[in-house]
């Protein structure tokens, strides 16, 4: 049968990739939405056999397109395609009807385990298209102007890699993680405040950096994390002793290890690559972040910032991860993400 498929997700790219793995008979019934609630009109507008629906969107999540549409009634098998692999996540998808919840990267044996009630085929991929693309990239890495498909292009490989670290802090705490549409942007140092100025809120912050490097591609992970998560860590990692600053220390470092390990390893695999990283640096402790940012000034210039906030449910723990990639690095990740658009 050739069935009509909308794919949501606010990733030009992971649309893409997805509508490039359906059968060829179905890629003239193929619909795309960039968020929830544009997949909910097109849904009303025309039917729709199978929604690919990614939960960490803009607007309306998946979440709330899940439920409108049990809501609503409306006729239609949804797959959940998403970098939260957390377990409950996956419940809680389950619970809202969803047919079955594939992990991203999209691996394609359970995709055709998926589309086994339909006729399973791959279709090649548009190589005109892809040349084109190649270029565009490889101009933008020359004029250190952010292309709107490379930053497509780093959100959701951001967002494939912030899933597992989410993932793997769930698992460790026992907690449900909040993930965010990671932010992407090529700034100033100057300007870095300005890219986490959402931590600053009248709150004094606590920050550790770790570089890292591998393959021509070179940067510093940057954790800052809410002072007034402490408590709640410490309950949540069941430590018993007296919170004072050495033992903040250690907790923010065992969170640090933990959130960059895990994000660094998810970016890697998914550009063939291996990073080496360095030893942790304190910034500093219990300073507001703008201060920090201003004391480090002279460690970062011109920058490729990708920002991570994560948030535990239920519990007052805040924290934000940048990725701040050398402005040398923009061209090896250009080389890379060609072959993913190839692929």
């Amino acid at each position: 049968m050739v069935a009509a498929v909308l794919i949501c997700d606010d990733s030009n790219l992971a649309r893409k990739q997805m509508a490039r793995s359906l059968p060829a008979q179905w890629q003239d019934k193929i619909y795309f939405a960039g968020h929830g609630q544009e997949a909910l009109e097109v849904l009303k507008r025309q039917p729709i056999d199978l929604l690919f629906l990614d939960l960490n969107m803009p607007i309306l999540d998946g979440y709330e397109v899940l439920q409108a549409i049990a809501e609503q009634k409306i006729p239609v098998k949804v797959v959940v395609v998403s970098g939260d692999v957390q377990p409950e996540a996956r419940e809680r998808v389950m619970a809202f009807g969803a047919l079955d919840f594939i992990r991203k990267p999209v691996a394609a044996d359970k995709l055709t385990e998926v589309l086994a009630q339909f006729e399973a085929q791959h279709t090649a991929s548009d190589s005109k298209k892809v040349q084109e693309r190649a270029i565009e990239l490889n101009q933008a890495s020359k004029s250190f102007v952010l292309d709107p498909v490379l930053r497509d292009v780093f959100q959701e490989l951001t967002n494939v890699a912030m899933g597992q670290a989410g993932d793997l802090l769930a698992r460790l705490l026992k907690v449900f993680v909040k993930l965010p549409i990671p932010n992407v942007n090529v700034i100033e140092v100057s300007e870095l405040h300005m890219a986490i100025a959402s931590v600053e809120q009248k709150e004094t912050t606590s920050a550790v950096c770790q570089g890292f490097i591998g393959g021509g591609v070179s940067g510093e992970a940057l954790l800052i994390l809410n002072d007034s998560s402490f408590v709640d860590i410490a309950k949540l990692m069941n430590y018993e002793g007296k919170l004072n600053t050495k033992a903040e220390l250690e907790l923010l470092m065992d969170i640090g290890n933990i959130l960059i390990g895990a994000v660094l390893k998810g970016l890697a695999e998914q550009i063939d690559m291996s990073f080496s990283q360095g030893h942790p640096v304190v910034l500093g402790q219990h300073a507001p972040v703008s201060e920090m940012i201003k004391a480090n000034a002279k460690r970062w210039k011109r920058t490729l910032a990708i920002e991570i906030s994560y948030g535990i449910e239920n519990y007052n723990i805040n924290c934000d991860l940048l990725l701040l990639f050398t402005e040398d690095s923009i061209k090896t990740l250009n080389y890379k993400v060609e072959f993913l658009l190839e692929e």
